[in-house]
């Protein structure tokens, strides 16, 4: 029979966890935050492309890579929020800033977070505070919420820091498709239902006020689409007729109804592989 003395203690283990070991920053560029465990686990290759082939949001990405190389370099730099039409980048741009200063030797680290995480950062902000030698860019992808959902609170942790305020070491990067985190009839019906109109959303809109930085990310033209394609028919080598690839990538766009970096990649994907060319 177990000892009571020892039910009790796992028990309270259970409660009050034993705090995180520190991981090995070392072991890679890239982690990602995990819970149950409560974990950062490293990722050895990450995704990205490289940064001169993302076209048509040129301000917006070399906005980004200053703000970044700032923080890299342990300058004072903005939290930034990436919205916009989807598909056009958002993502891809924060991992291939990353990845070129990396290449030139800067000690920074991204760390992706997912939404359903947030109540978790104030634990993660913790052992990022305790590894001051390198920077870190604290990264959500596709961050919304919905109108009875309370992850933002949490978020304002990672903006404002609370008491102890945001660690020195990481900066906050997020994408989302709303400029203001929150779905407009959420915000319309609280402003037609409260007794303060100005007072009801102030909370909830204000949350995307604490990022420094707003970069926009618009639908592309034609002409950036195409861009696009010939970068990467150039950047992988494809012998192939301009004109030809124009009429099919024209073609490939109105089945899809949508012009974007991501319909553009689609389309060169598969020009490539007609070609038997690896990516």
């Amino acid at each position: 029979m177990t000892d009571p003395l020892e039910r009790i203690a796992a028990a309270l283990e259970r409660i009050a966890p034993a705090p995180l070991a520190a991981p090995n920053f070392t072991a890679a560029h890239a982690f990602l935050w995990q819970t149950n465990p409560e974990r950062l686990t490293p990722v050895h290759r990450v995704s990205a492309v490289n940064l001169d082939l993302l076209v048509g949001i040129n301000r917006s990405r070399d906005t980004l890579l200053a703000n970044t190389k700032q923080f890299a370099q342990g300058y004072p730099a903005n939290n930034a929020l990436l919205w916009g039409a989807r598909g056009m980048g958002k993502s891809s741009v924060v991992k291939a800033i990353h990845q070129r200063l990396v290449s030139q030797g800067m000690p920074l680290k991204i760390v992706e977070l997912s939404r359903e995480d947030l109540p978790t950062v104030a634990r993660l902000l913790d052992l990022l505070r305790d590894a001051p030698k390198f920077r870190f860019i604290l990264y959500c992808d596709d961050l919304s919420f919905s109108h009875d959902d309370q992850h933002y609170k949490s978020l304002k942790a990672v903006l404002d820091g609370g008491i102890a305020g945001r660690p020195d070491n990481v900066i906050f990067y997020a994408t989302s498709n709303r400029r203001h985190l929150m779905p407009r009839d959420m915000i319309e019906n609280e402003r037609s239902s409260a007794i303060n109109p100005a007072e009801a959303v102030e909370e909830k809109v204000s949350l995307s006020d604490r990022f420094g930085l707003w970069l926009g990310f618009h639908p592309c033209s034609q002409d950036e689409f195409l861009e696009m394609i010939y970068g990467y028919i150039h950047a992988y080598g494809l012998h192939v007729d301009d004109e030809v690839v124009r009429a099919e990538a024209i073609e490939w766009q109105a089945t899809r109804g949508a012009r974007s970096g991501r319909v553009a990649w689609q389309f060169f994907t598969d020009l490539a592989g007609r070609h038997g060319v690896f990516l």
